[in-house]
Formats: C-alpha cells, sequence, structure tokens
C-alpha cells in the first residue's frame, strides 16, 4: 500500500494563496491603498489624478513582476523554508522596483515631474518605500503563517482523537462476526480476520495520504466483513470507471463514510443496498457513497457522525481546505459525497 511521506499538507506551501483569485484581487487592492496614500501626502506638487494614476500604474507593475517571478521560480524554492521564501519575496519586490523605477525614469520624465529628478534620488525614494511595504509584509506573513502552523497541529490533534474513537468501533463489529462465524465457517471467518488486519494496520497507521485505489481496497474489506454479517440482506454495488485517477487521499477518508451507510441505513431495514461511485471532472474526482433511509417508524439510532466528522476534517486538513464531504437525502436514499482535487502533485506522489 503506497503512502506519501511528506509531512505537509498538500495546498499548504505558502506561495499557494498567491495564485487565488481573492489573493491577486488583495493585493490590486493593496497597489491602490499605496498609491492613494502617496497622493495625499504633502508635497505632492502635480495634478494629483494624473500623479494617482502614474504612481498606481508604476506599483502594479511592480506588483505584477513580483508574483511573476515569484510563479517562474515556484519549483525551487518550494525547496527553501517558508521564512527563507518571504525574504526571497522581498528582494525580488526591490529588483522589481529598481526595474520599473529605471524604466519610469526613462519614459515618464516628461508627463510626471518625479520621474525628472536625477536616477540615485528617484531609486533612493522608491527603495525606501518597497522596504517599508516590505517589512510590513514580512511582519503580516510571520503572523499569518504561526497561525496556520497552530491551526493544522489543532487539527492534527482533532485528527488523532478522532482516530481512536472509530478504532474500538472497527473492533467491536468485526470480532461479533467473527465469533459467530469461528466454529461455523472456519475459513470465512479467516478471512475476516485478515481484512481485519489490513483495516486496523491503516487506522493504526496514523494520518498519511494512499491512493484513491488502495482507500477503496480498504472499503472493499470492510464491506466483506459486514457481508460476512449481514448476508443476504446486504447488497453493493460499485460503479467505478476503467482506470481510478491517481489521486491521494487521506487514510481512512472513505471507510469511515461506507461504515456509517451500513450502521445508519441497512443495518436498521430488513435489507439494502451500498452504492459506491467514483467519476471525475477535468480538476475532481467525486466518490459517493449513498444508502437507503431507514423507515420513519423504525427504532432511533443515535448519530454521533465520528465517521463523517473524521473524513471531512482529514480532507479539508490534507488537502488545504480544497476537498469537501457533504451530505444530503436524494429522493429516499442518504448521499455522501466526497471531492477531491485533481492536480498533477497527486499523480506524482502516488509513484
Amino acid at each position: 500500500m503506497s503512502t506519501r511521506t511528506d509531512p505537509r499538507p498538500t495546498g499548504s506551501y505558502p506561495l499557494d494563496a498567491l495564485w487565488r483569485p481573492s489573493a491577486i484581487l488583495w493585493i490590486a487592492l493593496t497597489g491602490i491603498a499605496l498609491a492613494a496614500v502617496l497622493t495625499l501626502a504633502p508635497g505632492v506638487g502635480s495634478d494629483r489624478w494624473i500623479y494617482f494614476g502614474l504612481i498606481l500604474l508604476v506599483i502594479q507593475w511592480i506588483s505584477l513582476l513580483t508574483l511573476g517571478a515569484l510563479y517562474l521560480l515556484r519549483r525551487p524554492l518550494s525547496r527553501l523554508s517558508p521564512p527563507r521564501v518571504a525574504y526571497v519575496a522581498v528582494l525580488l519586490l526591490l529588483l522589481g522596483t529598481w526595474l520599473v523605477g529605471s524604466a519610469a525614469w526613462l519614459l515618464m520624465r516628461g508627463i510626471w515631474p518625479e520621474a525628472g529628478d536625477d536616477w540615485p534620488s528617484l531609486m533612493l525614494r522608491l527603495t525606501a518605500i518597497a522596504l517599508a511595504v516590505g517589512v510590513l509584509g514580512l511582519a503580516a506573513f510571520r503572523n499569518h503563517w504561526r497561525a496556520r502552523q497552530l491551526a493544522v497541529r489543532a487539527k492534527q490533534a482533532e485528527l488523532e482523537a478522532l482516530q481512536a474513537r472509530i478504532r474500538p468501533h472497527f473492533l467491536f463489529n468485526t470480532l461479533n462476526t467473527g465469533a459467530a462465524l469461528v466454529h461455523q465457517r472456519p475459513g470465512e471467518a479467516e478471512r475476516l480476520l485478515l481484512d481485519l488486519a489490513d483495516l486496523f494496520r491503516a487506522a493504526l497507521a496514523g494520518p498519511h495520504e494512499v491512493s484513491l485505489e488502495d482507500e477503496l481496497a480498504l472499503a472493499r474489506r470492510y464491506l466483506e466483513i459486514e457481508a460476512l454479517r449481514f448476508g443476504d440482506r446486504l447488497q453493493v454495488r460499485w460503479e467505478l470507471p476503467r482506470e481510478l485517477p491517481p489521486v491521494m487521499v487521506p487514510a481512512l477518508s472513505i471507510q469511515p463514510l461506507v461504515e456509517n451507510a451500513i450502521r445508519h441505513g441497512v443495518e436498521r431495514l430488513p435489507s439494502g443496498d451500498i452504492e459506491v461511485a467514483v467519476s471525475t471532472t477535468s480538476d475532481t474526482v467525486v466518490v459517493r457513497i449513498s444508502n437507503p433511509l431507514p423507515r420513519p417508524d423504525g427504532p432511533a439510532v443515535p448519530g454521533h457522525q465520528v465517521g463523517l466528522n473524521a473524513s471531512q476534517v482529514r480532507i479539508e486538513a490534507l488537502t488545504g481546505g480544497r476537498g469537501s464531504v457533504q451530505t444530503q437525502v436524494v429522493g429516499d436514499r442518504f448521499v455522501a459525497t466526497v471531492r477531491l482535487p485533481l492536480a498533477a502533485e497527486h499523480g506524482a506522489a502516488g509513484g
């Protein structure tokens, strides 16, 4: 069973946030705010609207150059620690400032009075502004990254607590089934214990990532155990593509949803079926687990939702918030839908 050894959650690298539309919008708005502050500052002799437009043009070009350089260097920068990446970003900001400032001095001296100063004086002023912005950005980044790391550690602790609550549930159901089979059908009891060993090996391994194929294999082993317990009462339907997408998923993120479908669906009915379907879009893998709803007049079973909460926390934590788990009632069936980001790095990780 392949695992991913990189402890860093998918999508958790600090530069990843810069390519999101919301981040680019905030960078543009920050540039507008900085241009407004410089325009309203005392000592601006020219028309303030013209000054605002020209200084905004310079600021936005510096921002675009810095973002472009960070994007082009994203692979070598991924090998650096986040604090060092922040210092490199400030250095690229200074380089962009000097490049755009020099171009402004050459091309805009006729329309922008400040560009008519001597080149060293203009560069000194622009460098001071860029350093001030860079230092403020460094302080904000350090606070943000520290808060994010604390949040990840808190999520990890929650994962481990949820995992500890799931393990006794595995053992309780399976040992009851094994005890009933050991004298009448010893061969099936042996297969049950082998499947249980695979499930516990995954549970005891701690939070990590496995391929979607391996995670579905765990779910299949669990359903084989439950098929021995329920017999003809349980029907399982698999709707899988010919080749499963090479996406990595958090270990024990889909199996608990299958377990919930058994406990809150089939277990409360004379007979029922579980359907597991996998489909893909251009950038997402969708896994759906559905089960029939129990009768309204049937006995109530308290839903502690340990399996659902565990899957949701795992997927959100290990995909950087890009994955999700949603539940809904469709007709007479309860459907749990898992959405996982399909990206190039997942394929590489599964190798």
